[in-house]
């Protein structure tokens, strides 16, 4: 039902400071939502409380707790508020088709010449943070993110776990077998005490499912993902593409632990020609991350987009192009398609600023800001 300030308790009872600076803060959330409002009323679709489930809405929580997310780069922690424009699965650079390695192994003078000037490009279009998804033994080098950090001015955020794709290639010996727990443990480490012997320390799970039927092998790297989540609040970003058999399977553990959707991102989502099954899933509280735009596809992703916008779900989307700065040491798979291309498409084809900002500058703030142990 419609909810009132008079019908929060210390509201009638505060001096008008306090009463300026708490329908400020409400204001700022539901603006950045996308909900409409007036000062004595919210639109039933924001819900503060929800009495059903006896719990505050999260950005209230986390005011009246004293919470304060943070968002974990490779430089380390920034205000979510500071992540600005943001891309959400790129590959800054990745050893996809080499002899897996914990750690990735490059030509760095060759690596640096061609990615630093292609990033700082990229922050002057108007791009503040990139999350990178290389994983483990996929080929993640966290000190020369760091490096690359240090020159462009980007935030960049790196992961933890594994690439449970391509037929388990880039799986390491020692999670086959070993159990969910050791392998979280190893994730859980990363986090509190850095990767390897850096003090970088990892922003999300990294993640990947492979086609068909999930394997015990998924399952298993997918429930260690949920316990170290349980154990850092790190957002789980799977690759599942369109594997509805596999999205099911994390569904059903996830409920299993209690997680809510609200801590997972449905990576290559856009891979699936099923944009009533993408909706269900995004209004059960998913983030649901649309990630492989390109010059050539922009229509299609306009028309995902538009049934979002229908469905009032634009608060769940993602946006990236799956891009990577250094393929293999090869020529970049560019991820300037978004600024370049899909947002001018976006506003011809009448979405407003409001909703870009929402999905570019909004969403992975929410989708990724981490809030401490559950």
């Amino acid at each position: 039902r419609p909810l009132t300030l008079g019908e929060f308790g210390a509201y009638e009872k505060a001096d008008m400071a306090s009463r300026v600076r708490w329908t400020n803060f409400v204001a700022r959330e539901a603006e950045a939502r996308n909900w409409s409002w007036s000062y004595w009323q919210f639109d039933s679709d924001f819900i503060a409380y929800d009495i059903d489930k006896e719990e505050w809405a999260a950005p209230i929580k986390n005011a009246l707790l004293g919470i304060k997310p943070e968002i974990f780069t490779v430089k380390g922690p920034v205000n979510p508020e500071d992540l600005g424009g943001s891309l959400t699965h790129e590959h800054i650079m990745s050893n996809f088709g080499a002899v897996p390695l914990e750690a990735g192994q490059y030509d760095e003078r060759a690596l640096f010449r061609q990615v630093i000037p292609y990033l700082r490009k990229l922050k002057s279009m108007g791009v503040n943070s990139i999350f990178d998804c290389t994983s483990a033994y996929f080929g993640r080098q966290p000190e020369i993110l760091k490096t690359i950090a240090d020159s462009t001015g980007l935030n960049i955020i790196t992961n933890t776990g594994y690439y449970g794709a391509a037929n388990d290639k880039y799986v390491p010996e020692f999670a086959i077998d070993a159990s969910a727990v050791q392998i979280a443990e190893a994730w859980i480490s990363e986090f509190e005490n850095g990767i390897g012997d850096s003090a970088i320390k990892p922003g999300f799970i990294k993640l990947a499912f492979d086609d068909g039927a999930p394997s015990e092998l998924d399952v298993k790297l997918f429930e260690a993902g949920v316990i170290t989540h349980l154990e850092t609040d790190m957002t789980l970003a799977v690759h599942t593409g369109n594997n509805k058999e596999a999205v099911e399977e994390q569904l059903r553990i996830l409920n299993k632990y209690n997680v809510s959707l609200d801590n997972w991102v449905w990576v290559h989502a856009s891979q699936l020609n099923d944009v009533e099954y993408l909706l269900k899933t995004a209004s059960g509280g998913a983030w649901i991350s649309l990630d492989g735009v390109k010059e050539s596809n922009v229509q299609e992703y306009i028309e995902i987009l538009k049934r979002f916008q229908a469905e009032k779900l634009l608060h769940r989307v993602l946006l990236s192009h799956d891009g990577n700065g250094f393929p293999g040491g090869g020529k970049i798979r560019p991820f300037t398609s978004v600024l370049e291309h899909l947002i001018p498409a976006m506003r011809d084809s009448g979405f407003t600023s409001q909703e870009v900002g929402q999905i570019i500058i909004h969403n992975p703030k929410r989708a990724f800001e981490i809030k401490g142990k559950k």
